[in-house]
Parts: C-alpha cells; structure tokens; sequence
C-alpha cells in the first residue's frame, strides 16, 4: 500500500523504531534507518530489510546535535529519494529519577534539543519535498496523555520538551493541511525491554497485571497505528495525539509508587 515512498525512522536500530521499520518496509516502503551507537544492530536491520525486497541504509546522526539533522537528510536523499515518511522516534531519556534542580544544564539543553527542537529542525529539512510531491506524513513520539499537559515528577524536562511537542504537531497539522502532509503524535504507553520489537502475537497468552488490558503492549501495537496513519486514505486524520497504552496511565502509576 506504500509502494514508491520513502521513510526516515530515526532511533530504528532497536525497539519501537526497529518494529516500525519492519512494518513499514513490508508495506512496501524503502527505509532510511537511524542509530547513534548501535550500528551492528542497524546494518543488520537494513539487511533484513533488503532481504525483503526494499531498499535500505544505515546512518548515523544524533537528532539532538542540530548539524547532524541536516546531514541525516541529506544522505537519506541521495542514497534513497526524497523522505516521503519521517518517524520522529529518537529521543534521548534520562532513566534515574532526578528533581529538576538536581539537572545539569548540559542535560537540560540535551534532553530539550534531542526531544523537542531536533524534531523541529528534521521536520523543517523534510517538508520542501513533501510540498513538492504534494504528499508527506511526519509522526511524532510522546508520552501517555501528554496531551493532558500534567506534572510529571522526576521527568521535568523530558515532559516539557514532549508536552511542547503536542503544540507543535497541532499547529504543523493545521499549516500543511492544504499541502497534503498530516502531522499526528504517538503516546505509547509503558511497554517495555524486549516487548518493544515483538509482535502481538508473540505475546498471546501473556498476562500483565499492571495493564487494564490484560496483557503487555508489544511494538507491533504501536507500529500498526503508525502504519495506519501513513496510508494514503489517512488524509483526513491530522493533528491528532494517540495514546496506545491498553488503558495503562503510567504517569499516575509511577507516582502511586
């Protein structure tokens, strides 16, 4: 169904972004995969890729470092087209639970540049092509309900670079409308280690307490909802935070800890 396009999966060498690679090359796309540091997991991803009949390339480039950005693309381009698909994924996070005064500036500026404005700037380099061809999806990453703008303890910084992140996707959805690009956010909620690259049918039968659901969220839960978006037939859903969480509020969870 997605013959001919091109996507940009930053952070694919592993989790989230490797199962959204996957899907979206069996659907037909070529894929430009992103790593920082874990290049023999990328490369082996682009081959298993091919393997499948697409085109795909491993490149390095932290988001967070703004003159990597530019070069992402322009590699992307001249090794694959122009990006057709750019999924926002990469995003640095800071496990330790820290108060805000305890963040070093570095820190600050890092987790803001990597989660907010490196997004921004990806976003920036890829809509020219996508206004020529008349035709783009870009998908940001947040968090459960961050469209909800609440506190989050401990995640100060992170949540304000995501949380401004919604704004953002709102007002790009409504400017490139006309353009035929929509812009939508991802909240994945708290699925977790290895369950981040699985299917769901690899865990059928698995049950998890802490889950309204009953069972824990898989990659492939988030990866089909992206898939969905990036149809074609998707045109008319823009501007939109979609929390994929199987009922699970990991904010309020983590703070009745």
């Amino acid at each position: 169904m997605l013959a001919g396009k091109t996507a940009l999966v930053t952070g694919s060498a592993k989790g989230l972004g490797r199962r959204t690679a996957l899907e979206l090359a069996a659907s037909g796309c070529d894929v430009a995969l992103n790593y920082v540091t874990s290049r023999e997991e990328a490369e082996k991803l682009a081959d298993e890729i091919i393997g499948m009949g697409r085109k795909a390339v491993a490149i390095r480039a932290d988001i967070a470092r703004t003159e990597e950005t530019d070069r992402l693309v322009v590699e992307v381009e001249q090794r694959l087209g122009g990006v057709d698909i750019l999924i926002n994924n990469a995003g640095p996070f800071i496990r330790e639970r820290r108060l805000f005064a305890d963040y070093s500036p570095e820190d600050i500026h890092y987790l803001m540049n990597g989660n907010l404005v490196g997004t921004m700037l990806l976003d920036h380099r890829v809509l020219p092509g996508m206004r020529s061809r008349g035709w783009g999806r870009i998908i940001h990453f947040g968090f459960g309900h961050a469209a909800e703008a609440r506190s989050w303890p401990h995640r100060a910084v992170y949540a304000a670079a995501k949380v401004g992140l919604v704004s953002f996707t709102k007002t790009l959805a409504v400017e490139e409308a006309a353009s035929g690009i929509t812009v939508n956010m991802i909240c994945p909620g708290d699925i977790r280690g290895g369950n981040k690259e699985k299917t769901i049918a690899d865990v059928a039968g698995v049950h998890d307490e802490e889950s309204p659901r009953g069972r824990p969220g898989t990659g492939q839960d988030v990866a089909r909802v992206i898939l969905f978006l990036c149809q074609p037939e998707s045109d008319f859903i823009t501007g939109n935070t979609i929390d994929v969480s199987g009922g699970l509020d990991p904010i309020r969870s983590t703070l009745k800890k």
